[in-house]
């Protein structure tokens, strides 16, 4: 068994053997992401909507079906699917990347398996090309993004170093135009040849991703959280989130908190990435920093992503639409089959996150059974059966 993190879950639907999985990396604690401040544990049948998206998300997407699928039949559990159209699909179809009926299933359901969008290829927003990433984060308030990178002994990564860590992204404010305002956009045209971006920061957002990194860190054995910033040049801005990450700091003695700044943090990645545990910080450090340390950890490909909010999820893979390689069958679902194992272990089935995440590095170690981006033979939906054959066969 692969020894991946360093906290403990009950592993397998049968087995009395613990085991250290990856699941438990990525989302360590829930309290501030629930209205009555417990784990959200999962209802016999699990409600799951499904949004293929644009280029390869429907072949991913229905490779982590097929995974799902084998995984709730070994573990007894129901799953009931509902699928919808969002993206390029969507707009041809009613005039909308995402109509409103998608944003109210959303809402409905215990949780959401997005797939890439194409969202630099839509028409303007009055012409229905709307961001289905940010209108979800943004109607079902999904204020925390977290990413973890965690390299794999059996998987090359650039820098031939050990990678660990998880960073809490703020992820409903600062630079993002699409989500930022309440209306209108904070990014507009002043006169001809003047372009505006404003950049917004509020106490209660920063210290709310504040509050879950800690409870994240508090998780882990190195209890260390690093807040990432450019305080030096933003005053006000990252002045106040580091303000509210600072009163958050204070209510865990227990957690070793220091600060770094964003471009030092970067070359810090690369040079000494063992230096971190968990990073929080603000919406866009935090999509550049979270790509860098997956790429440096074996690469996007197999990185996953939770959106979390009080009461909703939505499990994305951190990689792109990949439009040139669309509809072939090459492309690797393993991001979204790491997403989909954090939104399970965030549902409470952590006996399934556990088993899912064991078959998954046992296809992963072998390369023989890995996609062809990790110099496999296998493709899509081949390396889904696989490791759906592999849950099938297990004896736990």
């Amino acid at each position: 068994s692969w020894a991946l993190v360093s906290c403990y879950l009950w592993h397998g639907c049968s087995t009395e053997i613990f085991h250290q999985v990856y699941c438990n990396i990525i989302l360590t604690y829930h309290g501030p992401l629930h209205d009555n401040g417990t784990i959200r544990m999962a209802a016999s049948t699990l409600k799951l909507l499904s949004l293929s998206g644009d280029g390869i998300g429907s072949e991913i997407v229905q490779a982590t079906k097929t995974v799902l699928t084998a995984l709730a039949q070994s573990c007894g559990l129901q799953i009931a699917w509902e699928d919808m159209e969002i993206g390029l699909s969507a707009l041809k179809g009613g005039g909308s990347t995402i109509p409103d009926t998608v944003i109210t299933a959303a809402k409905e359901v215990d949780g959401v398996l997005l797939g890439p969008v194409s969202h630099n290829d839509y028409p303007p927003v009055s012409e229905g090309g709307l961001n289905p990433s940010g209108v979800l984060r943004r109607e079902l308030e999904l204020f925390a993004n977290i990413r973890p990178a965690l390299s794999l002994e059996a998987l090359p990564n650039p820098i031939s170093k050990p990678i660990d860590l998880v960073i809490y992204r703020e992820n409903l404010e600062g630079f993002y135009a699409d989500r930022n305002m309440a209306s209108g956009g904070s990014e507009f045209m002043a006169v001809e040849g003047v372009a505006l971006s404003m950049r917004k920061i509020t106490a209660q957002g920063s210290e709310r991703i504040a509050r879950a990194a800690f409870e994240g860190a508090m998780q882990r054995p190195a209890k260390q959280v690093t807040a990432v910033h450019k305080a030096n040049v933003m005053r006000l801005t990252d002045g106040l989130f580091l303000q509210e990450v600072r009163k958050q700091a204070a209510q865990y003695p227990e957690v070793t908190y220091n600060e770094v700044l964003v471009d030092s943090a970067a070359a810090l990645l690369v040079r000494d990435p063992r230096r971190f545990d968990v990073i929080v910080t603000t919406n866009m450090f935090g999509d550049i920093l979270s790509d860098l340390a997956s790429e440096l950890s074996g690469g996007l490909g197999l990185a996953g992503s939770l959106n979390l909010g009080a009461k909703h999820a939505v499990a994305q893979a951190q990689h792109g639409s990949a439009p040139d390689i669309a509809g072939q069958n090459r492309a690797n679902p393993t991001s979204l089959i790491r997403s989909a194992v954090m939104l399970l272990l965030h549902l409470g089935l952590k006996n399934a996150a556990a088993l899912l995440t064991d078959c998954l590095n046992s296809a992963l170690s072998e390369s023989h059974t890995r996609t062809l981006d990790l110099a496999g033979s296998l493709g899509t939906q081949e390396f889904a059966a696989h490791v759906a054959n592999l849950i099938r066969k297990d004896n736990r």
